[in-house]
């Protein structure tokens, strides 16, 4: 249930603090408003025309990521499970956001689809088409309401409203700029927005740590819980007591099956690269976006960490104690308020407000594109002009905003909002990545093994889900005696295995479809020179995706050596 208000705290922001923010909000609908003109046809609003540079949007890709519940989540979950938090990027992140630009854009970018759920049609036909389709929806209205929930909880503090009246006013700021500019409307923005982000988090890391004596100093005050400033095994991350077992979940759970889910199949993320101007481009994007994501961590999780140390009440929370009504979901605010002079408060508020616009607008934009092309398009009013389209995407639009609305009591139930997300994705991202990479390398794979993996996998996750023990809040049982987020991979292992074992046993009954119809769907069928870049030989190395992807690769294996 969404109270009325919060009266925990309020930011202490004076006129200069709420000047910043408000030159922000016009910004932001200035973009929009511009973007607007760029608008003729459908592609445009839905793909941006495929016209956008490799840096935007590569830029674009990690901002989309960068909303709410990477901000305010992996600060809560740096202040309730410490460093090794960072296997969500350098394990459940850079991998896949490389294989995706080296192995996968060629796939997606190449074969001309508009969405995720379009390759997964060309494929499997239309039973996996429905089910990827209508999966991908709900699950995008589920997250938007994450994303909403948490930017209304700033306007709340900033401002003092009642709750709901701050979810209403946050809605109507995303739901104005992606209704008039569509996809470039939200791509320029994550781009203004990624770059107010690290203006606003980067001074409050700083202020931190000298807060706190530097990295030594946090080191001093966490030393009886060693645990915390160290990545591996992660038993407080995955609450699975066994190392080895803790081990073998966060690879597999969630460096695997979660990381390549998402970042391979969601086609929130794949959206930004498919807008690129070229092949190269939309291969580049992902492996660009790849290096700002490795470095997050140091301006997201260790305040986070920090703000464990020095605000009593969530060191109260963190010892056992009530915490005062804070929940670990307020480190990044509470941090805020402690450290941050009139100011820079309102580039921090700004900062926030970015991030989750970013988050939600992405969510938004990618669900108008799948109901307009793939759901409307395909199944209900079939062969309409294409202003007509884009009409039904901005409708899309504000009924996705209202819904939102209404998902947004659902994430306001939850004390630590990653639980619920890592969750999410086990339902709808782990059985879609166990049939897209299934189907993209066994070319004897079927249509009905399509949707039968993916029915089954997704039904395996939810079952997981409600028998561990507080994975999926009060609706839970605690059979499974696994809860937090090690319930997520376990409930996205299961799907993945389900979902192989359904689909491998669908196939071998029934009939595959001809090899000729699957070139360019299925790896081994596909001539290996549309894969590459006509140039790859004689381009500079950071022209090059697969050259590039090297150095990140080297980075992100040195990175995750120094937090062992």
């Amino acid at each position: 249930m969404i109270h009325t208000a919060d009266t925990t705290f309020r930011l202490d922001a004076d006129v200069f603090d709420y000047t910043i923010v408000a030159l922000y909000f016009v910004v932001v609908l200035g973009i929009g408003v511009i973007a607007r003109r760029r608008v003729s046809t459908s592609m445009d609003y839905f793909l941006s025309g495929r016209s956008l540079p490799a840096w935007v949007t590569g830029l674009a890709f990690i901002s989309a990521n960068l909303g709410a519940v990477e901000i305010m989540g992996m600060s809560a979950n740096g202040a309730q499970f410490g460093i090794a938090t960072v296997h969500y990027f350098w394990i459940g992140a850079v991998p896949a956001m490389l294989f995706l630009g080296v192995v996968m854009m060629p796939f997606y970018y190449g074969s001309g689809v508009r969405s995720v759920p379009e390759f997964m049609r060309k494929r499997f036909g239309t039973g996996a088409h429905l089910v990827n389709a209508l999966s991908f929806a709900v699950a995008q209205l589920l997250i938007a309401g994450i994303n909403l929930y948490l930017l209304a909880t700033i306007v709340n503090r900033l401002l003092g409203w009642p709750l709901w009246v701050s979810l209403l006013a946050a809605a109507f700021i995303v739901l104005s700029y992606i209704t008039l500019g569509g996809l470039s409307a939200a791509i320029y923005n994550e781009v203004l927005q990624f770059f107010v982000i690290v203006a606003a988090l980067l001074p409050l890391t700083i202020i931190a740590l000298h807060k706190v004596g530097g990295w030594q100093g946090i080191k001093d005050k966490v030393k009886p819980n060693h645990e915390q400033l160290s990545s591996w095994p992660g038993t407080d991350l995955t609450g699975i007591a066994n190392p080895t077992l803790s081990v073998i979940g966060i690879v597999f759970g969630l460096g695997f099956v979660l990381s390549f889910g998402y970042w391979t199949t969601n086609f929130v993320e794949v959206q930004r690269a498919m807008a690129s101007d070229s092949l190269s481009s939309a291969r580049r994007a992902p492996i660009i976006g790849a290096f700002p994501k490795m470095f997050i961590p140091f301006i997201v999780i260790v305040p986070g960490i920090i703000a464990a140390i020095i605000i009593p009440k969530l060191a109260d929370l963190k010892a056992g104690g009530d915490g005062g009504g804070v929940k670990y979901n307020d480190a990044m605010l509470l941090l805020m308020k402690d450290l941050l002079p009139n100011g820079m408060l309102g580039v921090a508020i700004a900062g926030l407000l970015a991030s989750f616009m970013a988050g939600m607008a992405a969510n938004i934009s990618a669900f108008n594109t799948v109901l307009s092309y793939d759901l409307w398009q395909q199944y209900v009013v079939k062969d309409r002009e294409d202003s007509y389209y884009t009409l039904v995407g901005r409708l899309a639009t504000i009924v996705a905003t209202v819904i939102a609305i209404g998902t947004a009591g659902i994430a306001s139930n939850y004390s630590n909002l990653m639980n619920y997300l890592q969750v999410l994705f086990g339902f709808f991202n782990a059985p879609l990545f166990a049939t897209f990479i299934l189907g993209m390398f066994w070319k004897r794979m079927t249509a009905s093994a399509g949707w039968t993996g993916l029915v089954a996998g997704t039904a395996a996750a939810v079952a997981v889900a409600f028998l561990s023990e507080d994975a999926f809040g009060s609706a839970s049982t605690g059979v499974l005696h696994v809860g937090g987020q090690g319930a997520s991979f376990v409930a996205a292992g299961a799907a993945f295995v389900v979902d192989v074992i359904v689909s491998v046993a669908v196939t071998s009954f029934t009939q595959p479809r001809a090899e000729a119809d699957l070139k360019g769907l299925v790896y081994s069928l596909t001539p290996k020179e549309s894969l590459l870049d006509p140039h790859e030989g004689t381009i500079s190395w950071w022209q090059s995706p697969t050259k590039l992807a090297a150095v990140g690769l080297v980075l992100v294996i040195i990175l995750n050596l120094m937090f062992l």
